[in-house]
C-alpha cells in the first residue's frame, strides 16, 4: 500500500456491509445532518464519486486543498477522494478568523477550500488579503479548476507524497506547517492495529469513539486511520458534550474511547449512576489525564485509560504508551518505549540526565533512517526543521523523567519550566495541585518575573463560585496554603489573579505564550494577589 486511498479501498472491498461510520443522534442534530451508519461500500462509493469530479476539474498530484469541514463524513470523503489523486488536504479549524485564515492560506497556498455555506466569504477575504488564489467550494457544488496544473502530474502519489500539512497548535507563537506523508498515516493506522497488552485491537470488530477534532493529528491519523488499517466502525462526534457522552457511547457500541485529559475529570463530576458500566468499552486511548483523577475514573467507569505520548511530528513513528502493566496509574507514567524507538533525555548542555531527573526528551527511529515515519519537514522554514533535528535526534521540547526500569513520565514542556532561584518548576505540576482545591475550576500557571529569584510562580485561578474582590486575599492564602501542603515550598505561587477564563486554544489546552505574557504584566495589578510573603522554608 503506497496511500491512504489505496488502504481505505483494499478495507472496504475485505467487508463491504460492514459500518464505517456510525452518526450518533447529538452530532447529527449539531450538524443538521442525518443520523445512522455509512457502510464501506456507500463511503467508498461516495470517495470514487468525488475523486472523478476532482480529477475531471484538474486536481492532482501535489496541488493542496483545504478542508474546512468540522468532523463531518464529507471531511473523511474528500480527504480519501483527494489522496487517490495525490492530491495533499490542508485541515481548517472551524474556529478560525481572519487574522488566522489569512496566515494558514497565505503560508499553505492552498488552491482551493472545501468549505462549509456560510464560510466562504471568510476564506476569499483571507486569501485575497494573503495574496493567494484560492477557490471555495461547498460540498455538493461544481468543482472549480485551479489555477494551474497539477506540480506533479504524471507521477504516481507514493509513500514520500504529501497526504496532508497539519499546523502546530501555535501556544508559543505562529503555528508551524507539517508535512505529513503517505507513510506518516499508513504507520499510525499499522502501529495502533498491532497494539498488545491492555490495548489489543480486534480486526473488523472494534468501534472507535473520539471527540477529538480532525483538524488534530489524534484523530486524523490514529482513531481515523486504525479503522482504516483493521476495519471496524468509525464514531467520529462533533465534539465532546459531557451530558449526553455515556449514552453516546452506549447507543453506538463503542468499544474503545479517545480522550483528552480535561474529560475525565468532566464524567467524574457527574453524580455517579447504576449505568456507569454499562458499556462496551474495552479501554480508552490519551493523553494528560489528571493524576488525581486517574484510578478513580477506572474503578468508576470499569475499564482503563492508557497514558500516551506522541506529537504531530512524530506519529506513531516514535509514539510511546503505556500499554503493558505495571502502568502505574496516577503518575504520568506514559510507558517504555518499544524497539522501533529510540530515546534520551538530555541537560541543557545536552548531557545524559540521571535517572529519576527530568531531562528534555529526543527521540528517533531505530535504525539507519532516523526520521522515517516522523513529518517531512516545516514548510518553508528549513531553519527549524534543522533545529528540530539538531545532532541527529528530534528534540520534542517535553521534559520527562526515566525510572529504573525505563519507564518514562512526563513532567511539563521545556518552555514551561520556571526557574525560581535555580530550582526547576513545572506549571503542570503546580496546576494539577492547584486542580484539586474544592475552590478551583481551573488553572493555569507560568513564570512572572522577579528581581531577586529571576522567577516567581504565578497561577490564573478560575473559581468554581464567583467571589467579591475583598475576599480574593484571603481565598488567595488559603490555595497557597493548600499548594504548600502538596509541594515543596518553592513551587507554591508567589502570586494568584482570579481570572473569569483562561487562555486557551481550539482544543482547550492551554495557551502557553499568552500565559507567559499575562505573567508578564498582572503582579501589581488589581486582582492579583501578592503571597511570596506566604512561602515560607519549613524549619
Amino acid at each position: 500500500m503506497n496511500t491512504v486511498y489505496q488502504r481505505f479501498a483494499t478495507t472496504a472491498g475485505q467487508a463491504p456491509d460492514d459500518d464505517f461510520l456510525q452518526i450518533e443522534a447529538v452530532t447529527a442534530e449539531a450538524y443538521g445532518i442525518a443520523a445512522g451508519r455509512v457502510s464501506w461500500r456507500e463511503a467508498a462509493r461516495r470517495v470514487r464519486e468525488l475523486r472523478d469530479d476532482f480529477e475531471r476539474a484538474g486536481w492532482g498530484h501535489g496541488h493542496r486543498v483545504g478542508l474546512l469541514l468540522e468532523n463531518r463524513p464529507d471531511f473523511l470523503y474528500h480527504w480519501f477522494a483527494l489522496n487517490a489523486l495525490g492530491a495533499s488536504v490542508v485541515p481548517i479549524n472551524a474556529e478560525m478568523r481572519a487574522a488566522e485564515l489569512e496566515y494558514l492560506i497565505g503560508h499553505s497556498e492552498i488552491g482551493l477550500a472545501v468549505t462549509l455555506p456560510g464560510r466562504e466569504h471568510d476564506l476569499r477575504a483571507a486569501a485575497a488579503a494573503a495574496g493567494v488564489r484560492c477557490r471555495t467550494l461547498v460540498p455538493g457544488g461544481a468543482v472549480p479548476a485551479p489555477a494551474a496544473p497539477a506540480p506533479d502530474a504524471g507521477r504516481s502519489p507514493g509513500l514520500a507524497s504529501e497526504c496532508a500539512l497539519l499546523y502546530t497548535s501555535g501556544t508559543t507563537g505562529r503555528p508551524k506547517g507539517c508535512r505529513l506523508s503517505n507513510d506518516y498515516f499508513l504507520r499510525a493506522g499499522q502501529w495502533y492495529a498491532g497494539l498488545d497488552g491492555v490495548c489489543s485491537v480486534r480486526p473488523g470488530r472494534e468501534r472507535v469513539i473520539t471527540p477529538l477534532p480532525l483538524n488534530h493529528v489524534n484523530a486524523m491519523a490514529f482513531s481515523t486511520m486504525v479503522v482504516v488499517t483493521a476495519g471496524g466502525c468509525l464514531i467520529q462526534l462533533d465534539r465532546f458534550h459531557p451530558r449526553s457522552w455515556w449514552q453516546s457511547v452506549r447507543d453506538t457500541g463503542a468499544t474503545i474511547v479517545h480522550y483528552l485529559g480535561v474529560m475525565p475529570a468532566m464524567l467524574l463530576a457527574a453524580a455517579p449512576a447504576a449505568a456507569d458500566r454499562e458499556q462496551a468499552v474495552r479501554w480508552g486511548f490519551g493523553a494528560g489525564v489528571d493524576k488525581k483523577n486517574h484510578a478513580p475514573f477506572e474503578e468508576r467507569f470499569g475499564f482503563p485509560l492508557v497514558e500516551a505520548w506522541a506529537m504531530t511530528e512524530t506519529g506513531a513513528a516514535a509514539c510511546i504508551m503505556a500499554n503493558h502493566e505495571p502502568r502505574h496509574v496516577g503518575t504520568s507514567c506514559f510507558g517504555r518505549p518499544e524497539a522501533f524507538v529510540e530515546t534520551s533525555l538530555v541537560d541543557e548542555a545536552g548531557a545524559p540526565v540521571p535517572v529519576g531527573t527530568p531531562g528534555e526528551l529526543l527521540v528517533r527511529s531505530s535504525g539507519a533512517d532516523p526520521r522515517r515515519h516522523f513529518y517531512t519537514e516545516y514548510l518553508k522554514d528549513p531553519e527549524a526543521t534543522r533545529e528540530a533535528w539538531a545532532d541527529g535526534w528530534f528534540h520534542t521540547g517535553d521534559m520527562v523523567r526515566a525510572d529504573a526500569d525505563g519507564r518514562l513520565y512526563f513532567v511539563d514542556r521545556k518552555k514551561n519550566v520556571i526557574r525560581r532561584s535555580g530550582e526547576n518548576i513545572s506549571a503542570v505540576e503546580v496546576e494539577s495541585v492547584l486542580n484539586q482545591h474544592p475552590l478551583v475550576q481551573a488553572s493555569a500557571v507560568a513564570a512572572a518575573p522577579d528581581a531577586l529569584r529571576g522567577d516567581e510562580v504565578l497561577a490564573c485561578i478560575v473559581l468554581k463560585q464567583p467571589a467579591a474582590a475583598d475576599r480574593h486575599p484571603e481565598l488567595a492564602a488559603e490555595l497557597v496554603r493548600h499548594a504548600l501542603a502538596n509541594l515543596a515550598y518553592y513551587k507554591a505561587p508567589g502570586h494568584v489573579a482570579f481570572v473569569e477564563s483562561l487562555p486557551l486554544t481550539a482544543s482547550q489546552k492551554i495557551q502557553r505564550g499568552e500565559m507567559r505574557t499575562l505573567a508578564q504584566r498582572l503582579p501589581g495589578q488589581p486582582g492579583c494577589i501578592d503571597t511570596r510573603p506566604l512561602k515560607k522554608r519549613p524549619a
